[in-house]
């Protein structure tokens, strides 16, 4: 008995070893490695990166660790494969896989793969995965999933969600969702759904759908839903207005409470009609009036402003004014006009080679149904050369014609 008890003994003796070894390896590898990480390459260097071990400072030319807390100052590159909690600076790129509270600074870029609370600064490319607060600054671009705080893109910044706070790019700011705030850039300003704020662009600002602020353009404003606030730029449409356009061009489809100043305005209550004229200021005209419940406006042009016996001259003109009932189907308006005058080889007989003409008119239209109507005007005007401080010519206008559609 002694004897089996002995060799029982030797054979248990191993299991104990080893089973103890293993829970205090266990025991040890629960633990994290918190510490200072020198690298050279990789996994060249005096911390090992586990799937727990954490590094309070790290310096090298390229390191790959598990979570940073701390500093870390690297060459070339930095990849946390977790979080980043403190500051990553690299001489190319910094990279985070996990959320990132603190700041990036990197040579060409900054990816971060989950939440960036805080400040990412990159020669060429910024990239949050996920929420961006605080302050995103590239040379090229920022891209990001949500955004609220201030990113500036060289040329573009995209946001795949909503975004708010300030955006600015040296060509566009694209937003796929709600943006807030304030979106400015030298070409383009896109909004995929609702814009409250400020939208200011070289070339266009687009929104989706509603638009409640300032939309300003060098060339157009879009809108496709509802406009409550201002558009300013060349041309200006929207689906739904509830506010002020101002442009060369204004449109809306559909009817709502909204002003319209500019050279031509549209909406729902717009009727397009056709002028043909004739009249001592320029001879023969055609031109098109876009005429609302009260205000006008038209745009034409016209032949032989001098006499038919002198070469051919003609002229463009645009006129705005306000239209009255006067009585049953007669009735009553005024405008203002401004008229481009070209002369052409009328200036080799002393003749200035352009005029500006300013003019007024009084009208009386009488209509005899919706799609035909007659109209005598009376007014003054003066033409002026464009680079002498004269009056060429003065008087007297008049003029008559019909009005069709």
């Amino acid at each position: 008995m002694a004897r089996y008890h002995k060799l029982s003994i030797f054979l248990t003796l191993p299991l104990l070893l080893s089973t103890g070894t293993f829970f205090a390896q266990a025991l040890q590898h629960k633990k994290p490695s918190t510490g200072i990480n020198l690298s050279l390459w990789n996994n060249i260097s005096t911390q090992h990166c586990d799937s727990i071990s954490q590094t309070c400072l790290n310096i090298g030319i390229f390191s790959r660790l598990n979570e940073l807390n701390g500093l870390g100052i690297n060459i070339i590159g930095s990849a946390v494969e977790k979080n980043t909690n403190g500051i990553q600076i690299a001489g190319i790129s910094n990279m985070s896989g996990g959320a990132l509270k603190g700041l990036q600074i990197a040579g060409i870029t900054n990816i971060c793969g989950n939440n960036l609370i805080g400040a990412s600064v990159s020669g060429l490319i910024g990239i949050a995965n996920g929420k961006m607060q605080g302050i995103s600054v590239s040379g090229l671009g920022n891209i990001y999933g949500h955004s609220k705080g201030i990113i500036l893109g060289g040329l573009l910044n995209f946001g795949a969600r909503q975004a708010s706070g300030m955006h600015f790019a040296g060509i566009g700011n694209i937003v796929g969702e709600n943006f807030t705030g304030l979106s400015s850039s030298g070409m383009l300003s896109v909004t995929g759904k609702d814009m409250k704020g400020m939208q200011v662009s070289g070339l266009a600002n687009i929104t989706g759908e509603d638009m409640i602020g300032v939309q300003i353009a060098g060339i157009g404003n879009a809108t496709g839903g509802t406009l409550k606030g201002v558009q300013l730029g060349i041309a200006n449409m929207a689906v739904r207005a509830k506010g002020i356009q101002i442009g060369l061009f204004n449109y809306y489809k559909e009817s709502m409470n909204g002003m319209q100043l500019g050279l031509v305005n549209a909406n729902p209550h717009t009727r397009v009609q056709l002028m043909l004229f004739g009249g001592n200021a320029t001879k023969a005209n055609v031109g098109v009036r876009f005429k609302n419940e009260l205000f006008y406006t038209i745009l034409g042009g016209g032949s032989h402003y001098l006499n038919f016996s002198d070469k051919f001259s003609a002229a463009a003109f645009y006129r705005a004014g306000l239209e009255l009932p006067l009585y049953k189907s007669l009735f009553i308006s005024g405008d203002l006009g401004y008229q481009h005058i070209e002369t052409f080889k009328n200036k080799n007989n002393g003749i200035p080679a352009r005029l500006y003409s300013l003019q007024t008119r009084v009208n009386l239209e009488y209509r005899f149904n919706n799609k035909l109507g007659l109209f005598i005007s009376g007014g003054y005007g003066g033409s002026r050369p464009y680079n002498h401080n004269y009056t060429y010519d003065k008087g007297i206008i008049i003029e008559s014609g019909i009005i069709l559609f």
